[in-house]
């Protein structure tokens, strides 16, 4: 059965160009859209989607106060944010009332596919770009817990070598400072089916499920350098 989105943004201009995304996906589809929070409730009500692509910024009922509102009410559904903005403390904030997805507008169409398809899956999806930013905050929050000392011991920074091959560290680590899957390919001279063969099997041997999981892990492990 295909997934099943309901689509939440006030630019109408915007929810036809993502309906067009989607269409050519027919795993997904759009069983209603609307305009606002409001709206998302009572569409949400009628049609039970499996997820919500959803703006921040709405009148009315913004998406965070939405979000908090609909899982509330429907604890399983899966919502993911839609946002020009990449300040950190709206994803922070976005994830704390439930969201399982954040996504900047800027993304391109192969981001929006394959960030319904993570979190349809049960797995959770960060803008690369927004990944940056949250570790970036992670960092600060590191350095002010030694300054006041804090019992916290980073861990001393190695490459997993043990685990994943050369390339599979280094596609990890550019992860980790924020590069998409064309960023990856840029940086790295290969194709971006090169890049996500790399990275599936990097999240195969992590045993994480999405790239923001193997992010976190490796933040963790001290298997990448935090700048």
């Amino acid at each position: 059965m295909a997934t099943s989105i309901v689509l939440i943004d006030d630019h109408k201009l915007f929810r036809e160009g993502v309906k067009r995304i989607l269409d050519f996906e027919s795993s997904f589809k759009i069983v209603a859209e609307g305009d606002g929070g409001t709206a998302a409730l009572d569409l949400i009500e009628k049609n039970k989607p499996d997820i919500v692509l959803m703006d921040i910024n709405m009148p009315n009922m913004n998406g965070i106060e939405a979000t908090r509102e609909i899982t509330s009410r429907y604890p399983d559904l899966k919502i993911i944010i839609l946002s020009i903005h990449d300040d950190e403390n709206y994803v922070i904030h976005a994830l704390k009332m439930g969201a399982r997805g954040f996504l900047l507008k800027e993304m391109d169409s192969d981001a929006l596919i394959e960030a319904i398809k993570i979190v349809s899956g049960g797995g959770s999806y960060l803008h690369p770009k927004v990944t940056h930013h949250l570790v970036s905050e992670y960092r600060r929050l590191l350095k002010s817990a030694e300054a006041n000392s804090l019992s916290f011991q980073m861990k001393e920074y190695r490459k997993p070598f043990h685990l994943l091959t050369r390339r599979e560290c280094e596609i990890l680590q550019l992860m980790a400072n924020g590069n998409s899957n064309r960023g990856l390919a840029e940086s790295l001279y290969i194709s971006e089916k090169t890049v996500k063969n790399h990275v599936s099997n990097l999240l195969r041997k992590m045993k994480v499920n999405d790239r923001t999981q193997a992010v976190i892990s490796a933040i963790k492990n001290g298997w990448v350098e935090v700048v």
